[in-house]
């Protein structure tokens, strides 16, 4: 199961703050991609670091990768549309230039279109058009001589066209509108939000089976084992996205995604790309939960081997012999239980009231105690306790 991690933008950590430098830290902490953002516009003086990224990557192998414009307007009026699709433009020039696999696209709010056939006809339409403008950028053969020092422009396939799973319910970009367009348009692939998706769901992602039955109605509808996927904590309230989270201050946890990847995730070839505020911290993070899930997956295996070869020698089921095993755990962990159950606390014995006439003998025994000691004798009249003087 090959899995690609890393940050959205350049390290926190990268002290030049470069997209090379970003990328040369990236590669030592042992994540193996990125994404480039460019959400609210491309600066030409970024070019220069846009043409270095490029030639790194094409030499190493590096996948690069860029968002575009986050504030679209596909669904808007005319004059939003072309305001849009003028900063989709600038975006493929860069995307070219850094030879990025993928590029991911927003495509806003419904406008005037109510949610169904017609919103998505009309961004499968403008997303075809994206798609054949971003080939013909990356193979005219006209202008080959003047990107001879970079080859892939020519020699690579153009990058794929993502569209974005959106959080909020007044936003185009449920997981099933961008799996019917780009279920219709070649050169499309659905960029999974999983953050996004646990949002507008009412935190549906919460166990393993949750990511299963996601990525198999992916499957099922695309086809193909390849995804890009974002992943980030995110606060949420009624189905709408607030705002990313690290993750481990979100109730959109991490582990259960590893834990899916390592037992039921050998068919997927995936990039995630870490949109979390700790950036590389998280993507981190996620790489080291996915090999302990590994580990853990390795060990019930090698637990398991050994209870069948028991199970051989002793002549019995594996279920059996499992079964057995279980019980003896249970009691041995009722036993350690009581153990360290402190025991009930001594009672102490109350000693019987005294009766008056016990009292008095008591008392004289007292008095005549302390008359051996301090000087004579006092006796005490039984009827003195009827005198008031």
């Amino acid at each position: 199961m090959p899995l690609r991690l890393g940050p959205a933008g350049v390290p926190l950590s990268c002290k030049g703050r470069t997209i090379v430098e970003g990328m040369d830290d990236i590669t030592a902490l042992g994540l193996e991609t990125m994404e480039i953002q460019t959400v609210r516009t491309v600066a030409p003086h970024h070019f220069d670091q846009y043409w270095q990224a490029g030639i790194l990557s094409w030499k190493t192998g590096f996948e690069m990768n860029l968002h575009g414009p986050y504030y679209a307007e596909v669904l808007g009026n005319k004059r939003e549309r072309s305001r849009t699709l003028s900063k989709m433009e600038a975006s493929l020039q860069a995307a070219k230039i850094i030879n990025a696999r993928h590029i991911t696209y927003h495509v806003g709010p419904y406008g005037d279109y109510k949610r169904g056939p017609d919103a998505n006809e009309q961004v499968a339409n403008v997303m075809a058009g994206v798609v054949d403008r971003c080939a013909q950028i990356w193979n005219n053969k006209d202008e080959a001589e003047d990107y001879a020092a970079f080859p892939w422009v020519i020699d690579n396939s153009p990058t794929l066209i993502g569209i974005e799973t959106s959080g909020r319910q007044e936003l185009w970009g449920s997981i099933e509108e961008v799996l019917e367009v780009t279920n219709h348009v070649e050169g499309t692939v659905p960029v999974i939000n999983l953050a996004h998706v646990h949002a507008r769901g009412n935190g549906r992602l919460r166990t393993s089976e949750d990511f299963g039955e996601l990525f198999d109605q992916v499957r099922e509808s695309i086809g193909g084992k390849t995804f890009y996927c974002h992943f980030s904590g995110i606060e949420h309230r009624m189905g709408n996205a607030l705002h990313y989270t690290q993750i481990k201050k979100s109730d959109l946890k991490f582990e259960p995604l590893a834990e899916f990847l390592a037992e039921d995730g050998d068919w997927l070839d995936i990039t995630m790309i870490s949109d979390s505020p700790l950036l590389e911290h998280d993507a981190m993070f996620m790489l080291q939960q996915c090999e302990r899930a590994k580990h853990r997956l390795f060990e019930k295996q090698a637990r398991n081997d050994r209870r069948r070869k028991l199970a051989i020698a002793q002549g019995i089921d594996p279920a059996e012999l499992a079964a057995r095993e279980a019980e003896e755990r249970a009691k041995r962990e009722a036993a350690e239980q009581g153990k360290t159950t402190p025991p009930p606390a001594a009672k102490v014995a109350k000693k019987p009231a005294k009766k008056p006439a016990e009292k008095k003998e008591a008392k004289k025994g007292k008095n005549a105690k302390k008359g051996d000691d301090e000087g004579p004798m006092v006796i005490e009249d039984e009827d003195d306790d009827d005198d008031l003087f």
